[in-house]
């Protein structure tokens, strides 16, 4: 009798720790890793040929394909012999129908001692979409700030523009 009851107390220990344990459950998971977001520049941003007086001026180059009208303004003339006249021209690639957005300089950007202000893109806002090839190109237009009789000859320099998917 006291065999059965030592077996009923071992058996009745099992039964309730095997009540008390908890249970485990799965979950699938994924990760896809999408093509990297890459930019180039396939044309200059080029202001052309500008006279300019005694007064400082400013030329504002549109951000459009083909040849920019441009607009001066103070003491900054355009003559009839344009010279090279083009806004910059990028293109994205990455992830197909992908949305992004562009980044332009926020401050002045040096050319010798000119600077290039209030970049704009050829579209509202800055953000953009990918064609279905992944592909987009866009345009960068800003203004030339040019001091009073700034000294002829060329001036150049370089800006940064910065893609990041959305």
């Amino acid at each position: 009798m006291k065999k059965i009851l030592v077996l009923i107390i071992l058996f009745s220990g099992f039964v309730a720790s095997s009540f008390a344990q908890g249970t485990t459950g799965t979950a699938n998971t994924s990760a896809t890793i999408i093509t990297p977001l890459s930019i180039g520049s396939s044309v200059a941003m080029a202001f052309g040929n500008i006279a300019v007086n005694a007064n400082l001026g400013t030329v504002l180059l549109p951000a459009t394909s083909g040849t920019p009208i441009r607009v001066p303004s103070g003491g900054v003339t355009l003559p009839i012999v344009t010279g090279i006249v083009t806004a910059a021209k990028f293109s994205a690639a990455g992830l197909a129908s992908s949305a992004y957005s562009v980044t332009l300089p926020l401050t002045p950007v040096a050319i010798g001692t000119m600077t290039i202000s209030d970049f704009t893109i050829n579209a509202p806002g800055t953000s953009r979409t990918l064609n279905g090839s992944g592909d987009d190109d866009f345009y960068v237009g800003g203004t030339l700030n040019v001091a009073g009789s700034q000294l002829a000859g060329p001036y150049t320099g370089s800006f940064s523009v910065t893609v990041n998917y959305n």
